[in-house]
């Protein structure tokens, strides 16, 4: 008996083998579509929250601009008996707490990150990772009562012996890095475990020691994602409110110094808006002036964020 004949012999209905699979991508179940629905739906709506802040911004902010001109509003101090219009000694202050908070924080989270990714067994993975996301759970204002009371007066003064002011830049930076330190933490593991482990293999089997694999193989393979962690985290510590409210000072400050007190943009909205300011006056428009200028900051910081994640993402 020939093969052929036993094939069809076994086969009941006489069907070949070779008869094509049925396309399950026509029968569409009800609750897929539900679920497509809710998925786009919340993706318009996220669009439209964007356009709604924006919208809110703008006509205040323009209102602003009518009465100051732009040179006064970018300008190093505040014109006598005017509103207090100057926003340059804010931008300094928020890059100078930012700066302090990503040389705590990306170290430290990229750190960790690697330790969780390529060094760390099961178990202590198990642990570890939930007790660094832990400290994402904490409240800013916790943060800043830590940064004002035991930072401050124990860490700087006492244990540094740092002639600092009581509220100063120092502080709010450290602090505002250890907050974000989660967030680089995190997204850096997943990007560092994402990268197949054929490329660890093959440098190991070239003679590379697990430390080289990790810095020359496995680290600049995840540079995409470890680049979109690093930039999240500074949008994070540039919108940071309280932290920089209570231990970074209300000064308009344009000296380097991070032991003096620094006013930030975000302290700036925080500090002003519970004063007493009419609703359309200047000092009120300037608050949604400043906001509007700390949006498109942190929309052009995204951007680049955006675009060396392209340039630099490798398909696996």
């Amino acid at each position: 008996m020939s093969v052929s004949s036993t094939t069809q012999a076994g086969s009941p209905s006489g069907a070949g083998l070779s008869a094509a699979p049925p396309d399950l991508s026509a029968k569409r179940r009800p609750g897929e579509m539900v679920i497509k629905l809710i998925l786009r739906m919340a993706t318009l709506l996220s669009v439209v929250i964007t356009f709604g802040i924006i919208a809110a911004l703008i006509d205040p902010a323009l209102a602003f601009f009518r009465e100051v001109p732009l040179s006064d509003f970018f300008s190093a101090t505040d014109e006598p008996g005017a509103v207090r219009s100057a926003v340059f000694p804010l931008m300094v202050g928020t890059a100078l707490t930012t700066v302090i908070a990503l040389a705590l924080a990306v170290p430290m989270g990229l750190g960790a990150a690697i330790y969780l990714a390529e060094y760390a067994s099961p178990r202590s993975r198990k642990w570890l990772k939930p007790t660094v996301e832990l400290l994402a759970g904490v409240p800013s204002v916790v943060y800043g009562f830590f940064a004002l009371f035991f930072v401050t007066p124990v860490v700087l003064q006492g244990w540094l012996g740092l002639d600092v002011n009581f509220t100063n830049s120092w502080a709010a930076g450290l602090v505002l890095g250890v907050m974000i330190i989660p967030t680089v933490a995190s997204l850096s593991e997943d990007a560092l475990s994402a990268v197949p482990q054929a490329l660890r293999q093959g440098s190991l089997a070239l003679g590379a020691n697990r430390m080289q694999t990790t810095l020359r193989v496995v680290l600049p393979a995840a540079l995409s994602g470890v680049a979109a962690a690093v930039v999240l985290g500074l949008s994070r510590a540039v919108g940071e409110t309280m932290i920089v409210t209570m231990a970074g000072g209300a000064v308009k400050n344009m000296a380097l110094d991070p032991g003096e007190p620094h006013m930030t943009m975000t302290a700036f909205i925080a500090i002003t808006a519970q004063g007493e300011n009419p609703v359309g006056s200047t000092s009120y428009n300037m608050l949604f002036a400043v906001g509007l200028l700390l949006f498109v900051i942190t929309f052009v910081i995204n951007a680049i964020s955006v675009t060396a994640v392209r340039r630099f993402r490798q398909e696996y």
